[in-house]
Protein backbone atom coordinates (compact mmCIF):
# COMPACT_ATOMS: atom_id res chain seq x y z
CA UNK A 1 0.00 0.00 0.00
CA UNK A 2 1.12 3.23 -1.00
CA UNK A 3 -1.13 6.20 -1.65
CA UNK A 4 -0.46 9.44 -1.74
CA UNK A 5 -2.62 11.10 1.05
CA UNK A 6 -3.08 15.26 1.55
CA UNK A 7 -4.40 16.51 4.84
CA UNK A 8 -5.56 20.03 4.20
CA UNK A 9 -5.51 22.10 7.45
CA UNK A 10 -6.96 25.75 7.84
CA UNK A 11 -4.47 26.70 10.44
CA UNK A 12 -1.60 24.75 12.57
CA UNK A 13 -2.74 22.20 15.42
CA UNK A 14 -6.23 21.88 12.91
CA UNK A 15 -4.73 18.79 11.41
CA UNK A 16 -3.83 16.90 14.70
CA UNK A 17 -7.09 17.59 16.21
CA UNK A 18 -9.13 16.21 13.07
CA UNK A 19 -6.52 13.61 11.92
CA UNK A 20 -3.42 13.11 13.96
CA UNK A 21 -4.04 9.02 14.35
CA UNK A 22 -4.88 8.35 10.76
CA UNK A 23 -2.06 10.19 10.23
CA UNK A 24 0.19 7.83 11.72
CA UNK A 25 -1.71 5.10 11.07
CA UNK A 26 -1.19 5.83 7.19
CA UNK A 27 2.48 6.38 7.29
CA UNK A 28 3.03 2.74 9.39
CA UNK A 29 0.97 1.27 6.59
CA UNK A 30 3.58 2.39 4.09
CA UNK A 31 1.48 5.50 2.41
CA UNK A 32 3.23 8.64 2.01
CA UNK A 33 1.20 12.29 3.86
CA UNK A 34 1.95 15.50 3.40
CA UNK A 35 0.29 17.82 5.13
CA UNK A 36 -1.00 21.64 4.00
CA UNK A 37 -1.30 24.33 6.04
CA UNK A 38 -2.89 26.92 4.31
CA UNK A 39 -2.32 30.26 6.48
CA UNK A 40 0.31 31.95 8.47
CA UNK A 41 -1.53 34.61 10.30
CA UNK A 42 -2.02 38.29 9.89
CA UNK A 43 0.56 40.97 10.49
CA UNK A 44 -1.81 42.49 12.33
CA UNK A 45 -2.20 40.03 14.72
CA UNK A 46 0.85 37.77 14.64
CA UNK A 47 4.64 38.43 15.15
CA UNK A 48 7.03 36.61 12.84
CA UNK A 49 8.43 35.14 15.84
CA UNK A 50 5.25 33.90 17.11
CA UNK A 51 4.80 32.27 13.84
CA UNK A 52 7.83 30.99 13.40
CA UNK A 53 7.51 29.20 16.66
CA UNK A 54 4.13 27.35 15.65
CA UNK A 55 5.59 26.23 12.35
CA UNK A 56 8.30 24.29 14.50
CA UNK A 57 5.65 23.00 16.54
CA UNK A 58 4.32 21.72 13.59
CA UNK A 59 7.05 20.06 11.96
CA UNK A 60 7.95 18.58 15.57
CA UNK A 61 4.40 16.98 15.93
CA UNK A 62 4.62 16.15 11.84
CA UNK A 63 7.72 13.98 12.47
CA UNK A 64 6.79 12.41 14.96
CA UNK A 65 3.69 11.34 13.16
CA UNK A 66 5.76 10.04 9.83
CA UNK A 67 5.07 12.84 7.52
CA UNK A 68 6.73 13.05 4.45
CA UNK A 69 6.31 17.00 3.47
CA UNK A 70 4.61 19.60 5.95
CA UNK A 71 3.90 22.64 3.05
CA UNK A 72 3.49 25.80 4.48
CA UNK A 73 0.95 28.53 2.34
CA UNK A 74 1.49 31.96 4.00
CA UNK A 75 -2.61 33.24 3.56
CA UNK A 76 -3.20 35.57 6.52
CA UNK A 77 -4.97 33.98 9.27
CA UNK A 78 -8.15 34.63 10.25
CA UNK A 79 -8.50 36.66 7.20
CA UNK A 80 -9.24 34.29 4.24
CA UNK A 81 -12.71 36.25 3.45
CA UNK A 82 -10.72 39.05 2.36
CA UNK A 83 -8.36 37.07 -0.28
CA UNK A 84 -9.29 35.69 -3.46
CA UNK A 85 -10.83 32.17 -3.13
CA UNK A 86 -9.45 31.63 -6.97
CA UNK A 87 -6.06 32.69 -5.98
CA UNK A 88 -6.36 29.52 -2.65
CA UNK A 89 -7.86 27.15 -5.03
CA UNK A 90 -5.46 27.45 -7.87
CA UNK A 91 -2.45 26.68 -5.04
CA UNK A 92 -4.04 23.91 -3.77
CA UNK A 93 -4.94 22.80 -7.19
CA UNK A 94 -1.41 23.11 -8.23
CA UNK A 95 -0.12 21.04 -5.24
CA UNK A 96 -2.43 17.86 -5.62
CA UNK A 97 -0.98 17.74 -9.17
CA UNK A 98 2.33 18.32 -8.69
CA UNK A 99 1.98 15.66 -5.60
CA UNK A 100 -0.68 13.05 -7.57
CA UNK A 101 -2.57 13.18 -4.19
CA UNK A 102 -5.21 9.77 -3.97
CA UNK A 103 -6.85 10.71 -0.76
CA UNK A 104 -7.48 13.91 0.26
CA UNK A 105 -8.91 15.09 3.83
CA UNK A 106 -10.43 18.85 4.39
CA UNK A 107 -12.24 20.66 6.86
CA UNK A 108 -16.01 20.15 7.50
CA UNK A 109 -17.45 23.12 5.60
CA UNK A 110 -19.99 23.71 8.96
CA UNK A 111 -17.15 24.48 11.15
CA UNK A 112 -17.57 27.93 13.12
CA UNK A 113 -14.18 29.53 12.05
CA UNK A 114 -14.77 31.09 8.91
CA UNK A 115 -11.41 29.95 7.59
CA UNK A 116 -12.86 26.69 7.60
CA UNK A 117 -15.42 27.43 5.48
CA UNK A 118 -13.55 29.20 2.68
CA UNK A 119 -10.80 26.33 2.79
CA UNK A 120 -13.22 23.34 2.52
CA UNK A 121 -14.65 25.45 -0.60
CA UNK A 122 -11.13 26.04 -2.17
CA UNK A 123 -10.17 22.61 -1.89
CA UNK A 124 -13.24 21.12 -3.60
CA UNK A 125 -12.70 23.38 -6.54
CA UNK A 126 -9.47 22.32 -6.87
CA UNK A 127 -10.11 18.86 -6.54
CA UNK A 128 -12.74 19.04 -9.26
CA UNK A 129 -12.74 15.25 -11.36
CA UNK A 130 -11.07 16.98 -14.41
CA UNK A 131 -8.11 16.64 -16.63
CA UNK A 132 -5.56 14.98 -15.25
CA UNK A 133 -6.82 13.74 -12.10
CA UNK A 134 -5.45 11.52 -9.66
CA UNK A 135 -7.85 11.81 -6.11
CA UNK A 136 -9.93 8.81 -5.88
CA UNK A 137 -11.35 9.72 -2.46
CA UNK A 138 -12.24 12.88 -0.26
CA UNK A 139 -12.92 13.04 3.68
CA UNK A 140 -13.78 16.45 5.53
CA UNK A 141 -12.84 15.91 9.35
CA UNK A 142 -13.93 17.72 12.72
CA UNK A 143 -12.22 20.24 14.27
CA UNK A 144 -12.97 20.57 18.42
CA UNK A 145 -14.06 23.67 19.54
CA UNK A 146 -14.60 24.54 15.41
CA UNK A 147 -16.82 21.82 13.90
CA UNK A 148 -18.86 21.56 17.61
CA UNK A 149 -19.58 24.92 18.21
CA UNK A 150 -21.09 25.74 15.29
CA UNK A 151 -25.17 26.63 14.11
CA UNK A 152 -27.51 23.74 14.41
CA UNK A 153 -28.44 23.75 10.56
CA UNK A 154 -28.89 19.69 9.15
CA UNK A 155 -27.71 21.06 6.13
CA UNK A 156 -23.90 22.32 7.95
CA UNK A 157 -23.98 19.32 10.10
CA UNK A 158 -21.12 17.25 10.55
CA UNK A 159 -22.41 13.52 10.32
CA UNK A 160 -19.77 11.14 10.40
CA UNK A 161 -20.30 7.54 7.68
CA UNK A 162 -16.76 6.69 7.84
CA UNK A 163 -14.35 5.53 11.34
CA UNK A 164 -11.33 5.14 11.31
CA UNK A 165 -9.95 2.16 14.30
CA UNK A 166 -6.89 4.20 16.49
CA UNK A 167 -6.75 2.49 19.73
CA UNK A 168 -3.49 1.57 18.59
CA UNK A 169 -2.52 5.29 17.71
CA UNK A 170 -3.98 7.23 20.14
CA UNK A 171 -0.77 7.97 21.60
CA UNK A 172 0.84 9.43 19.23
CA UNK A 173 -2.42 11.83 18.32
CA UNK A 174 -1.88 13.10 21.78
CA UNK A 175 1.62 13.23 21.94
CA UNK A 176 1.82 15.04 18.37
CA UNK A 177 -0.80 17.89 20.11
CA UNK A 178 0.91 18.36 23.29
CA UNK A 179 3.95 20.20 20.95
CA UNK A 180 1.70 22.78 20.21
CA UNK A 181 1.63 24.55 23.33
CA UNK A 182 0.03 27.71 22.88
CA UNK A 183 -2.99 25.77 21.79
CA UNK A 184 -3.77 23.45 24.85
CA UNK A 185 -6.37 24.64 27.21
CA UNK A 186 -6.98 22.81 30.75
CA UNK A 187 -10.64 20.96 30.85
CA UNK A 188 -13.68 20.91 29.95
CA UNK A 189 -12.24 23.53 27.17
CA UNK A 190 -12.41 21.34 23.90
CA UNK A 191 -9.09 22.16 23.23
CA UNK A 192 -7.71 20.21 26.33
CA UNK A 193 -6.20 16.38 25.72
CA UNK A 194 -9.00 15.14 27.92
CA UNK A 195 -11.69 16.51 25.56
CA UNK A 196 -9.67 14.95 22.64
CA UNK A 197 -9.12 11.58 24.11
CA UNK A 198 -13.53 11.98 25.16
CA UNK A 199 -14.50 12.34 21.41
CA UNK A 200 -11.93 9.63 20.20
CA UNK A 201 -14.16 7.59 22.87
CA UNK A 202 -17.23 8.53 21.50
CA UNK A 203 -16.47 7.88 18.27
CA UNK A 204 -14.83 4.84 18.93
CA UNK A 205 -18.10 3.86 20.96
CA UNK A 206 -20.37 5.03 18.01
CA UNK A 207 -18.91 1.77 15.88
CA UNK A 208 -18.13 -0.18 19.30
CA UNK A 209 -14.38 0.36 19.01
CA UNK A 210 -12.43 2.04 21.81
CA UNK A 211 -11.08 4.85 19.99
CA UNK A 212 -11.97 6.20 16.45
CA UNK A 213 -11.40 9.09 14.40
CA UNK A 214 -14.81 9.87 12.41
CA UNK A 215 -15.36 11.65 8.81
CA UNK A 216 -17.89 12.30 6.54
CA UNK A 217 -17.40 10.79 3.01
CA UNK A 218 -17.58 13.36 0.31
CA UNK A 219 -16.54 11.44 -3.16
CA UNK A 220 -15.18 8.09 -3.70
CA UNK A 221 -14.13 6.69 -6.72
CA UNK A 222 -13.26 2.93 -7.53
Amino acid sequence: MNNKVLIIAPHPDDEVLGCGAIIKRFTEQGNTVYILIVTRGSAKMYSDDGIAKVRKQALQAHALLGVKETIFFDYPAPELDVISKAAISSSISELITRLKIEILFIPHRGDIHHDHHIVFNAALVAARPVGNYTIKTIYAYETLSETEWAAPYTNDAFIPNHFVNIERYMPYKLEAMSYYTGQLRVFPNPRSIEAIEALAKFRGATVGLNRAEAFMTIRTIE
